[in-house]
């Protein structure tokens, strides 16, 4: 692959055109399989995390499965770990893809009931 890539640049140097349409199809690729799936997901999370409410059952990013007790104004949220014991997390804890997954068994679970 890489042997076919540099013999094509190499025949390409008379072509004064051909290393900037290089350079833009490269930043292209970059561009579309990096960076916008990552702000996708960023933005996806941004929006989850603001719409959490008390009551929910969640999912830290370290793993801990809570229930939310109260939503603070300063972007916290204290949580209910086991009956009596609460912690407060930042909003940007919850994860997004471990609470969706948690709920999905949850109700998989429940539907073979």
């Amino acid at each position: 692959m890489f042997v076919n890539l540099m013999t094509i640049l190499l025949q390409a140097q008379g072509n004064p055109t051909f290393p900037l349409i290089f350079m833009v199809g490269m930043i292209a690729v970059m561009y579309f399989f990096m960076i916008r799936p990552q702000a996708k997901r960023a933005k996806e999370q941004k929006k989850f995390s603001e719409a959490i409410t008390a009551g929910e059952k969640i999912v830290t990013t370290a793993g801990i499965h809570a229930v939310i007790n109260r939503v603070n104004d300063d972007g916290t949220l204290q949580i209910e770990v086991s009956r009596g014991t609460f912690m407060t997390i930042d909003r940007s804890a919850v994860s997004m893809e471990m609470t969706n997954a948690a709920r999905k068994k949850a109700e998989a679970v429940a539907v073979a009931k």
